[in-house]
């Protein structure tokens, strides 16, 4: 071939890569999300897969975001945030309080009957994260979006309509904070993660659990228990905080327009949308209880003021507990408590 149309050649191929589109220049980003969930409940079906396809659309299909569920990477679910930072899954969900002791102000927001409206609560949470834990508990990731689940139900083999009822039962609770209060309750608190619930309930391990409507359906909860109890009045008895995180190099390592394709679909927006989600669905999982002729008790005004009564020492072990920390814990709770109705709650 003559030098010219070597040439010739290159020059044409320059000019037909400067004619294409520059996302197809791009190189594909792909990110493997990893949590604990089996792919048909509530949180992976209805949010996580929603989000990551609304992601995946704005970047152009630039970004593909793989599944990973029911902790199908390895380990077990207290390890995932962990798994996140060091880079073994590229985003990952769970529940805050799965790593105890870990982050302490987010525990605000798990304190018993702190959460009223869940949208409110969660975006009360999202804003606090924006605004001082993103850079401090959570610094070593960077928060997708931060959220809570709907008000927290005692579910157990033979009823609960007074605080005495709980009196030396075995329950299982899913942070350190809840469990505490299981324990000021008289209840002795089992520490699991929820796929554990199930194989927990039927060995005996455990007599009862708290989780909110919305999961029980993907553990067959009311199968495994027939009586459960609901909290009447504006504050739930408690509720778990949520996160989805991801590996902090691997998010600054994107290209500036991919990182702003996953933020549009993040923060505030997906944290609201998270906990509409999670609230609404609680309305199947209540259903499937009753149609199995399960026992629903919803406790009366003063049987809910008795157990608040009977939760205070649990806030106040927490405000010492974060005063040993270095963080002022009665002004975290009112600056909790304000965003919290600043958002409609």
């Amino acid at each position: 071939m003559k030098r010219r149309t070597i040439f010739k050649s290159a020059a044409a191929v320059a000019l037909a890569i400067g004619l294409l589109p520059s996302s197809a220049l791009a190189q594909e980003v792909t990110l493997r999300l990893h949590q604990f969930l089996p792919a048909p409940a509530t949180v992976p079906k209805h949010i996580l897969k929603p989000w990551a396809a609304a992601v995946e659309e704005r970047a152009g299909g630039r970004i593909k975001i793989e599944h990973f569920d029911s902790m199908a990477l390895g380990g077990k679910p207290p390890g995932l945030m962990d798994q996140a930072v060091d880079g073994v899954a590229d985003i990952i969900m769970t529940v805050v309080g799965y790593t105890p002791g870990r982050f302490p102000k987010t525990e605000v927001f798990e304190l018993p009957f702190m959460m009223t409206n869940p949208v409110a609560t969660s975006k009360a949470f999202q804003h606090l994260v924006e605004t001082d834990l993103q850079e401090g508990e959570y610094k070593d990731v960077k928060v997708l979006g931060a959220w809570v689940h709907g008000p927290g139900v005692i579910h157990s083999t033979d009823g609960v309509t007074k605080p005495e009822d709980l009196e030396g039962v075995k329950m299982r609770g899913p942070t350190r904070v809840i469990n505490d209060l299981l324990q000021e309750l008289g209840a002795i608190p089992v520490g699991l993660p929820l796929p554990a619930i199930p194989e927990a309930l039927s060995k005996g391990v455990v007599s009862g659990t708290v989780i909110p409507w919305e999961v029980t359906p993907a553990i067959k909860l009311s199968e495994l228990v027939r009586n459960h109890t609901e909290f009447v009045g504006d504050e739930a008895l408690y509720t778990a905080t949520i996160v989805l995180v991801m590996n902090r190099e691997k998010y600054e390592s994107l290209p500036e327009d991919l990182r702003t394709a996953i933020d549009a679909e993040s923060g505030q927006k997906l944290s609201e949308m998270a906990a509409k989600v999670m609230w609404a669905k609680d309305a199947r999982g209540r259903e499937i209880a009753e149609d199995a002729g399960n026992s629903i008790v919803q406790l009366s005004e003063a049987e809910v003021a008795r157990f608040k009564e009977k939760s205070q020492p649990v806030i106040a072990r927490w405000v010492s507990e974060m005063e040993g920390q270095g963080i002022d814990g009665q002004a975290l709770i009112e600056t909790a408590k304000a965003l919290i109705k600043d958002f409609g709650g």
